[in-house]
């Protein structure tokens, strides 16, 4: 056995059954142990932010870590987008980055380079293994150490000799240190503080708002005291739809995030951290709450913000029944020329239950929560890290995750370019994901911010030519069907709805390319 079947086994052992990858030379012997434990999933992905992007959306959707496989210093470069969003997202995910042989690396071939120091600021573990004996126990380790509470990126180095050379088995897994309770006086505090009674806001993070029964709770304890529960802009996944409580999200514009926490007095912090702004804008505040509310934490993200919030409850004795939780309401079918709300209209009307959505629409998706919420259940994913071209990667490794569920991956045109290869996992895969183009021609975001950042309202032609995606303009349908997708362009709403229903009944992946 060499080191390369000893890691597959060790991944495999441990509960890691699906890798993505995108290989090379110093990965052909990790490529070719993988007929030695046919057990693992193997994913090709034709671009390295592709594969670290579906390892984050399936870490999301299954609750465990995927692999990946990179190609040394470069490769790992171009997945570190996807690899921000997934550290942003707490996604556990176990990152194989292969290097030259130990003893190459002297000779600074053209591909030698610093992978540790481009590994640091995406993981939360770094390792290189020394040599083939070790690969396994590094293996272990790195997987114990992705799924150390909330989750985090591990990333393990492998030189090729270290895949190459004896190895003497795999190891053993290892176990991750369990998540820590929030202090009691932390709790017995904040309760003190809602029994006051003054205007508070429970912001609350990826662990509250991906469980019905965890937002419930938390809205239970809001409603039982003068404080509103208020969810983090972008949340890791969020569990939405008929039957599951209705949070407020905190806005991307800093305008209409002040306003919806205007009048707050105190802000508790479950999973959540102190609410800022997305970027600095000239004569805007970089943080969100009133200057004189004050911010107390109940649990960090690397707590047991569940337990923290049961506590809470018992301590207030919290109504036993929630307020309202959305109804379910089919909105009728959009005619008429095409918008950006028909196109989600649309999907609330004829989405299945059970559905996950993966959302990149940026400036497209500003009204996508209120129309949709009345759809049936389903979970949300959104781009945690803001690094753009996560969308379409995330909904494919979610579909890989869960073949049993309807995938809808909601993307602007723009930022689905950065990733448009992941069309190509998902026709080889036969995936179930509908893929919705939000064709605008633009980077519509940029006008927005041009304006934010004090720029002029009538930008000159050289500036408008930045943020124009009409010369020419990108043909969405053949880039689909040129990836063995098959795709089709809607120009009004009618069109849409009929592209859609054939979306959801046909089976494997499909485009609509959405012209709003």
């Amino acid at each position: 056995m060499n080191g390369a079947q000893s890691l597959i086994r060790t991944l495999y052992d441990a509960g890691v059954d699906t890798c993505f990858m995108n290989p090379g030379t110093s990965e052909m012997h990790f490529v070719a142990a993988l007929d030695s434990v046919p057990e693992m999933t193997s994913v090709l992905c034709l671009f390295e932010g592709v594969a670290t992007g579906c390892a984050d959306g399936y870490a999301r959707m299954s609750g465990k870590p995927a692999a990946t496989l990179l190609h040394t210093g470069p490769g790992l470069g171009n997945g570190i987008s996807n690899l921000h969003n997934g550290r942003k997202a707490h996604s556990p995910i176990v990152n194989i980055v292969g290097d030259h042989a130990t003893y190459h690396l002297k000779y600074d071939a053209p591909l030698t380079c610093d992978i540790e120091g481009l590994a640091r600021p995406v993981s939360g573990w770094v390792r290189t293994s020394a040599h083939a004996r070790s690969v396994a126990e590094d293996g272990a380790a790195a997987v114990a150490a992705a799924r150390t509470p909330p989750g985090q990126v591990a990333t393990l180095i492998l030189p090729a000799d270290t895949a190459w050379g004896e190895a003497e088995g795999p190891a053993p897994p290892r176990s991750a240190p369990p998540m820590a309770a929030a202090p009691e006086e932390r709790v017995a505090a904040i309760a003190e503080l809602l029994r006051r009674g003054e205007e508070t806001v429970i912001l609350v993070g990826d662990q509250v708002m991906r469980s019905a029964g965890v937002s419930g709770l938390a809205c239970r304890i809001a409603a039982g005291a003068n404080a509103r529960v208020v969810g983090n802009r972008a949340a890791a996944r969020v569990s939405r739809g008929a039957g599951r409580p209705v949070l407020a999200r905190l806005p991307y514009p800093v305008d209409q995030a002040i306003t919806l926490l205007a009048g707050a007095r105190h802000v508790v912090l479950a999973g959540a951290k102190d609410p800022v702004g997305f970027f600095a804008y000239p004569d805007s505040p970089s943080r969100l709450a009133p200057p004189d509310a004050e911010i107390h934490l109940l649990a960090a993200e690397d707590e047991d913000v569940a337990a923290a919030l049961d506590a809470l409850s018992e301590e207030l004795g919290a109504p036993a029944a929630p307020p309202a939780d959305a109804p379910l309401e089919r909105p009728p079918l959009p005619t008429g020329a095409l918008t950006q709300e028909k196109v989600w209209t649309a999907l609330c009307a004829l989405m299945p239950e059970n559905a996950i959505v993966a959302d990149e629409s940026v400036t497209s998706g500003r009204q996508a929560y209120p129309l949709t919420q009345t759809a049936p259940p389903h979970d949300w994913l959104h781009v945690t890290g803001g690094s753009i071209g996560q969308g379409l990667p995330a909904a494919t490794g979610a579909a890989v995750a869960c073949p049993d569920r309807q995938v809808f991956g909601m993307e602007g045109d723009g930022s689905g370019m950065y990733t448009l290869q992941a069309l190509w996992t998902q026709a080889r895969e036969s995936l179930n994901v509908v893929n919705v183009i939000f064709a605008n021609h633009s980077y519509r975001i940029l006008q927005g911010e041009l304006l934010n950042v004090g720029g002029e309202a009538e930008p000159g032609p050289h500036a408008q030519a930045m943020m124009r995606l009409d010369s020419p303009e990108l043909d969405w349908r053949s880039l689909s069907e040129g990836m063995g997708v098959p795709a089709v362009r809607a120009e009004n709403a009618e069109a849409f709805t009929d592209a859609l229903r054939r979306a959801i009944e046909e089976p494997g992946p499909f485009l609509i390319e959405a012209v709003v």
